[in-house]
C-alpha cells in the first residue's frame, strides 16, 4: 500500500546549483580553463573536466599528478562550501517546498567534492535554504547508477509512482527519474545542452526548463503550491 504523500527528488549540480561557474572558479585557481558554458556541456564525460582541443594540453599536464588532482578537489571544496551560488529562485523553490507537510523532499547527488553531504549542506545553509527541513540527502559515488537509488528512496517511503517527481539536468537523471516512474523535470542550463537533451537523450523539449525561473514555476504548479 502506498502512503498518501507525494514526493520530489532534487539534483543539485547543474539544475540547483551554479556548478559550472565553481568548477569553472576552481580550474582558474590552477591556472587551467575549462573553456565556455556552450562547449562544457558538448564535452562528454571525462572530456568535460580536461576540456576540449584548445584546453586538453594544459589541463592534462595539471591534472597528470595525483597530488595536483587532489588539490584541484580541495580547492573546488572550498569554493563550493564558501563561494558557490544556487541559480535564481532555487532558495526560495526549495524553502517552499520542504515547507508542504504532505511532501517528501530530498537529493540524491553525485558531487565530487570532499564530504559532499557536508559540503552540500554547508552551501545550501549559506544561499538560505533550510537543510533541516530536506527529508533526505544522499551521496552517490559515481559509479552508481542513480536509478537504483531513486527506487530504493521511493519504494522506502511508500510513494506512489504517479505521485513521484524528480529534477535533473543529465541523461542519468532522466534514465532513473523514467526508470522509477516518476516525472521528470528536466533542465538545459547545467551539464547538458538543450540541444544535446532533445535530439541526442531523446528529452521531449516539454519537459525541459530552459531558465532556473522556468524550473521553478512548473515544479511549484505540478504540485499546487501557489
Amino acid at each position: 500500500m502506498f502512503e498518501q504523500h507525494r514526493l520530489i527528488i532534487l539534483d543539485a549540480d547543474g539544475t540547483t546549483i551554479d556548478a559550472f561557474e565553481a568548477i569553472n572558479l576552481a580550474f582558474k585557481a590552477h591556472n587551467m580553463d575549462i573553456g565556455d558554458i556552450e562547449r562544457f556541456q558538448d564535452r562528454r564525460k571525462i572530456f568535460k573536466y580536461i576540456g576540449g582541443l584548445k584546453e586538453l594540453p594544459k589541463n592534462l599536464r595539471k591534472q597528470l599528478k595525483e597530488k595536483q588532482r587532489i588539490a584541484l578537489i580541495n580547492t573546488l571544496t572550498e569554493i563550493y562550501r564558501e563561494q558557490a551560488q544556487l541559480f535564481e529562485g532555487m532558495g526560495g523553490m526549495i524553502n517552499r517546498l520542504v515547507a508542504q507537510p504532505e511532501l517528501r523532499v530530498g537529493m540524491i547527488t553525485r558531487n565530487i567534492t570532499n564530504e559532499p553531504e557536508k559540503t552540500l549542506h554547508q552551501l545550501y545553509r549559506r544561499n538560505g535554504v533550510d537543510v533541516s527541513g530536506l527529508d533526505f540527502l544522499i551521496h552517490l559515488p559515481l559509479r552508481k547508477q542513480k536509478l537504483s537509488a531513486f527506487q530504493a528512496i521511493r519504494e522506502s517511503l511508500k510513494i506512489n509512482p504517479a505521485r513521484a517527481y524528480a529534477t535533473g539536468d543529465e541523461k542519468c537523471d532522466y534514465v532513473a527519474a523514467i526508470g522509477s516512474g516518476m516525472h521528470p523535470f528536466m533542465v538545459s542550463f547545467g551539464f547538458e545542452s538543450y540541444q544535446r537533451l532533445t535530439k541526442k537523450i531523446g528529452v521531449p523539449a516539454a519537459l525541459i526548463s530552459r531558465q532556473p525561473l522556468e524550473l521553478k514555476q512548473r515544479v511549484l504548479h505540478a504540485l499546487d503550491i501557489s
